[in-house]
């Protein structure tokens, strides 16, 4: 039986990181959905206030979801150190 290699958890701390980057997307989205409706009761504006705020929550996940996927891909581009014996 082979043991947990460096490739392994690499590979697997790239999908938590990815993982985690789909999760702060939808609870962004989530988020403005929820403040917006807030706005709207009290304010009288609905719908317009939520979807305003359900756009915001969508643009801040779309850029967390590019920063997360920037900051994987360079780790990965990054070039390896040799292995020492």
């Amino acid at each position: 039986m082979t043991g947990f290699n460096k490739s392994d958890a690499n590979m697997v701390r790239t999908a938590w990181e990815l993982s985690a980057g789909m999760l702060s997307f939808v609870v962004a989205l989530a988020l403005g959905w929820w403040f917006g409706r807030v706005l709207d009761t009290w304010f009288g504006t609905a719908p317009w206030l939520t979807w305003l705020f359900t756009g915001l929550g969508f643009v801040a996940g779309v850029l967390n979801v590019y920063r997360t996927l920037n900051k994987t891909l360079a780790e990965v581009r990054r070039p390896k150190p040799p292995d020492r014996a």
